[in-house]
């Protein structure tokens, strides 16, 4: 009987101890599951990142200049590069538009500047075409083109800007433009239709960085949009953003 007197006591003593260690185990096993759970989630994300960067540079790769495309009502081009310029006032000077809104030039830039860069017809280029130097990006390109298009009431425009840059520019216009059918009409500089984009590295920086831009355009989707006295705006957000 005393020993059984002195085994509980010693016993009871030591009962906290492994209850503390029970405890600080179960913890490390909550934490553990949490790491893995999370290595995991990052590990999808980082195949549905690299997939879908595959799938975007493999169809920007795919795209190509019409040959011949229809005739629409009027043509933008978004600045960024020379060719896209003359590939505008080409299809201006076919007769493919009416009218052509160059976005997004430079404030500084003449329209005597401009017309000699693009070499076009002084006549052409002084009756068909007008100037956008408001705005500054891709999103700054669509809220512009749609107050155009809406004063205008054009039904189709023909959208010209370089392949790569054509999915993000579709994506925006297409939030604005809801009265009007937009034509791609992308612009190639090199061909990257088998796989060369892969070996080149500009080309394949050029990608990347278009489609991370594209993803979060694909996530400014949660932004509403409303028709202002100016034509269609971006809606004010919470943040007064």
């Amino acid at each position: 009987m005393v020993m059984d007197v002195r085994d509980s006591t010693g016993t009871a003593g030591q009962m906290p101890v492994v209850v503390a260690r029970l405890h600080d185990r179960g913890g490390f096993s909550r934490l553990r599951t949490a790491l893995r759970i999370s290595a995991l989630s990052l590990l999808v994300l980082a195949v549905l990142f690299a997939g879908g960067f595959g799938w975007f540079a493999n169809k920007v790769a795919h795209l190509t200049t019409p040959a011949n495309p229809e005739k629409a009502d009027a043509i933008i081009v978004l600045t960024g590069g020379q060719s896209r310029l003359d590939a505008a006032m080409d299809l201006l000077a076919s007769g493919k538009g009416e009218r052509l809104l160059i976005s997004g030039v430079h404030p500084s830039a003449s329209r005597r500047q401009l017309q000699a860069a693009t070499g076009g017809d002084k006549n052409l280029f002084s009756c068909c075409v007008d100037i956008d130097r408001a705005a500054l990006d891709t999103i700054g390109n669509a809220e512009e083109s749609a107050k155009w298009v809406e004063s205008h009431a054009y039904g189709t425009v023909i959208l010209v800007t370089n392949n790569y840059h054509m999915p993000r520019s579709l994506l925006e216009m297409g939030r604005l433009l809801h009265g009007a059918k937009l034509e791609p009409y992308p612009v190639v500089n090199s061909n990257l239709d088998n796989g060369g984009w892969l070996t080149k590295p500009r080309a394949l920086r050029v990608l990347f960085t278009e489609y991370t831009k594209y993803l979060l355009a694909l996530a400014r989707g949660i932004v509403p949009v409303k028709p202002t006295a100016d034509g269609i705006a971006l809606a004010e957000t919470a943040a007064g953003g």
